[in-house]
């Protein structure tokens, strides 16, 4: 669905939520991921405006403020799941925050937005794409960086504190602050 219009309000689902402490992709994509343990998917998230999601690697980094949280389209990754034949990934994968059903995600790049799951909501700028690298042929299949290409996500800040929960929500689009 369309998500640049002003006072847009779109019901959408959040289908995973992930909070990971370490980074996964390290060192040369051809040695492989870091192993997992599934601790890092969530059924909820605390965010920090401009700090990012409480527990994960990139809180509160500076170099990092502005792109502190991820988020993807499940849509995004059903394409590349047809286009390579393969199972549908998750965050695990993609390193993404939050992922959402039922809107454009990659649309919303230079807009402020708020997501409501119900503990009131949260206004995020979404400032720039989250191009997907070269992990991607590793960690979901060959071909994959190049089919998520302008279907990374996006890199957001959240604008005020609040928590996220797996579950329905309200994605309402506003006018970005000038």
């Amino acid at each position: 669905m369309e998500a640049k219009s002003p006072g847009t309000r779109i019901e959408v689902e959040i289908v995973q939520l992930l909070a990971s402490p370490v980074h996964r992709y390290e060192g040369r994509p051809a040695d492989g991921p870091r192993s997992i343990d599934g601790s890092e998917l969530r059924d909820s998230i605390e965010l920090r405006a401009g700090l990012g999601v409480v527990g994960d690697r990139h809180f509160a980094h500076p170099a990092h403020r502005q792109a502190s949280v991820t988020l993807q389209s499940v849509e995004a990754l059903e394409h590349v799941a047809r286009e390579l034949g393969v199972p549908v990934p998750g965050l695990t994968e993609t390193r993404r925050n939050v992922l959402l059903r039922g809107v454009d995600v990659d649309a919303l790049v230079g807009t402020d937005f708020t997501l409501d799951s119900g503990a009131g909501p949260i206004r995020f700028h979404a400032h720039r794409p989250a191009n997907p690298c070269a992990w991607m042929n590793e960690a979901i299949a060959p071909g994959a960086h190049r089919a998520l290409l302008r279907r990374g996500g996006i890199r957001a800040e959240p604008l005020t504190d609040g928590a996220l929960a797996l579950g329905p929500a309200m994605l309402t689009v506003h006018a970005a602050a000038a």
